[in-house]
């Protein structure tokens, strides 16, 4: 991965290019932010920086994700009791290669994991040990990127704390993760924090331009929806009926929803659209808890009048849009976004997915009949 190849954040490439100018490159690096903030490809263009300075001819290994010296560890699933990235690197280096700015969804659908868990297991630590306890191959730097490093379980960010205290000579670890909420302080202690933040629309605007031959009318309707998040901007650049799922099931829970109050015999299909839910595995439950989100907030800005920022509206099926909004206002938005958080927090710490949406699904119809 080139600097350039990153889109946007030209500062923050500065800064790090820098760094490695200066020799002032710490040891241990956590990279914050979204996947498609571009994380990893920040991650890797610092790594071929690294290995190049100290052998030109490595680039073409690092573009292929072939260097003997640069290793990644990642979230998976066990086979036959085993925990280990190595299991699955052929995926995941043919999903990189495509995208770099690929998330925890992508990296699910890959897998065809369906509800199984993606987790970085402690034997995967032990494993990371034993490879940096080898000399280097091509006698320069070894380099370790761990994707979704907040991924870890207990006892692997237990054991990843030491690897991290005392690492091997000419060793540089990358990390990157979404946010830092669920990984031990210890550890946050122990690595220099850079966090990435949102590409800018001008620099994503401005890419769009160049390498894409988009219109200027859809790329303002892209930018307005991928929040500076580019791996969300080549979905939408891929179809315009990527969120149909997510619509059908919105409108579904809408409809259920009102008709809740005045007949109660409506809470059977609640229930009936919950678990149909529940069988999406969690990153795509967790998206769908997102698309849910925006909905919300762009009928809000509807029906406050704030039609210019409403990028997207759900007109399909007969669902009428303008009614629907009017029962999204001041005095019940936050409860409803709350309740939203609640259940993507719940679903995150592995609860019981029908409950959690069931619990959701019934709630909405108490929230969308209270008055302003």
């Amino acid at each position: 991965m080139n600097w350039e190849q990153i889109v946007g954040h030209q500062h923050l490439k500065n800064i790090l290019q820098e760094s490695i100018d200066n020799g002032r490159v710490s040891h241990a690096q956590l990279f914050v932010g979204k996947d498609g903030y571009g994380t990893l490809p920040l991650a890797m263009a610092f790594a071929k920086e690294i290995l190049r300075k100290e052998n030109e001819a490595s680039c073409s290994k690092v573009d292929h994700l072939n260097h003997l010296d640069l290793h990644f560890s990642f979230p998976v699933f066990k086979v036959d009791k085993k925990g280990l990235s190595a299991a699955f690197f052929p995926e995941f280096r043919e999903m990189l290669l495509a995208n770099p700015y690929s998330n925890s969804e992508d990296w699910s659908a890959t897998l065809e994991s369906e509800n199984k868990q993606l987790t970085i297991y402690a034997e995967e630590v032990d494993e990371i040990n034993k490879k940096f306890a080898l000399k280097s191959f091509e006698g320069g730097s070894k380099i370790l990127i761990v994707w979704q490093a907040d991924k870890m379980n207990t006892d692997a960010a237990n054991k990843f704390l030491k690897f991290l205290e005392e690492p091997p000579k000419n060793t540089y670890i990358i990390l990157t993760a979404d946010n830092t909420n669920l990984m031990l302080q210890t550890i946050l202690s122990r690595t220099q924090i850079v966090e990435i933040p949102r590409i800018g629309d001008e620099d994503l605007s401005e890419f769009l331009r160049s390498n894409k031959k988009v219109d200027e009318e859809k790329i303002k309707s892209i930018i307005f929806q991928a929040q500076g998040n580019y791996n969300t901007t080549q979905k939408l650049l891929q179809t315009e009926n990527s969120d149909a799922e997510f619509e059908e099931l919105f409108v579904m829970w809408v409809r259920e929803a009102f008709q809740v109050k005045k007949k109660p015999e409506f809470l059977k299909n609640i229930v009936l659209w919950s678990r149909k839910i529940a069988h999406f595995n969690r990153e795509k439950q967790k998206s769908f808890l997102e698309y849910c989100s925006e909905m919300f907030r762009l009928a809000l800005l509807q029906n406050y009048g704030n039609d210019l920022l409403v990028y997207k509206k759900i007109e399909t099926g007969g669902f009428k849009w303008d009614s629907f909004s009017k029962f999204i206002h001041g005095a019940n938005i936050e409860a409803i976004l709350e309740e939203i958080s609640e259940a993507d927090y719940h679903l995150e710490r592995n609860g019981n997915a029908k409950i959690i949406w069931t619990d959701l699904g019934i709630k909405l119809s108490r929230y969308l009949h209270k008055s302003i």
